[in-house]
């Protein structure tokens, strides 16, 4: 467990247990780790842009999502966050409803408000800061799986604010209008439009011709807008969100690698293993026994 924030600004996070509360960081580069990742906002706002969608978790929501999905904070107020990392490998161990894993590894955060979880979250936040890497580990584990059900318990109960791509939130079904978090320059709104456009896409032979014929753009200042706002190539985020899918695919389906890689976008198996290796550190053989 760390609670301090690493020196630097990194792209890839190990998968561990994780627990720290304080002001949002500030994030000049998006980053993915395989965890389940639950921020409790107490004051302040945070911007993400998650998956190529801006999502807006404000003070006194609590938003749980899979953290494989490249992910970075675009905006926040200062404020006070309780942040928390649960490896995959351990929220799979819980045997959760089979609807309540494919929402969670889906590349939509769940937003519900605080005050529709019972008891005291932040007491309970609290005790997990001391308690998970020690002798009450177990009991501590315990509460946080209670915790992520009570979530989507909620969700399910029509409790969910989920933020969408227009700004607006899904209450109920219907989007309704949420006041923007602020104005972006327009390179980056152009930036996460083409985001957007890989997340919404990834599965298909895009290039990049067509990501800046989406914001009608030339290929070079595409490509150098894109780089510029999320510090990462198109082709590294088109690599990142098949990589997210084909995580998500051996994870909660019984595919080959084959139909895998072929349902995650890549073009061939080799292509597929090369990138998956690399970005996951394993193999995708290794990374379905370890989760399994």
């Amino acid at each position: 467990m760390c609670d301090t924030w690493g020196m630097g600004q990194v792209e890839e996070m190990p998968a561990a247990l994780w627990v720290r509360r304080g002001a949002p960081p500030r994030m000049s580069l998006p980053h993915q780790h395989d965890d389940l990742e639950i921020n409790i906002v107490l004051e302040g706002a945070m911007e993400y842009l998650f998956g190529g969608t801006p999502v807006t978790v404000q003070a006194g929501e609590v938003a749980v999502f899979w953290a494989a999905v490249p992910h970075r904070l675009i905006g926040s107020c200062p404020g006070d966050v309780c942040w928390i990392h649960l490896p995959l490998s351990t929220v799979l161990s819980w045997s959760l409803p089979e609807s309540d894993v494919r929402v969670l590894l889906s590349r939509d955060p769940v937003i519900v408000p605080r005050r529709d979880l019972p008891g005291d979250v932040v007491a309970l936040f609290e005790a997990w800061r001391s308690e998970l890497t020690g002798e009450h580990g177990e009991a501590a584990l315990l509460e946080a799986q209670a915790f992520v059900r009570r979530v989507m318990a909620r969700r399910r109960l029509g409790a969910a604010r989920h933020r969408g791509s227009d700004g607006g939130d899904l209450v109920g079904g219907e989007m309704v209008a949420v006041p923007p978090a602020g104005e972006a320059a327009p390179a980056v709104s152009h930036a996460v439009a083409m985001a957007r456009c890989i997340a919404s896409r990834f599965r298909e032979p895009l290039t990049v011709d067509d990501v800046a014929a989406s914001v009608h753009l030339s290929s070079g200042y595409a490509m150098s807008v894109f780089k510029e706002a999320l510090a990462m190539t198109m082709g590294d985020y088109l690599v990142r969100c098949r990589v997210a899918e084909a995580q998500r695919l051996l994870i909660t389906t019984s595919h080959s690698a084959g139909e895998v890689a072929h349902e995650a976008g890549f073009s061939s198996q080799s292509s597929f293993y090369a990138h998956f290796s690399r970005v996951c550190g394993c193999p995708p053989a290794e990374y379905r026994r370890r989760l399994r």
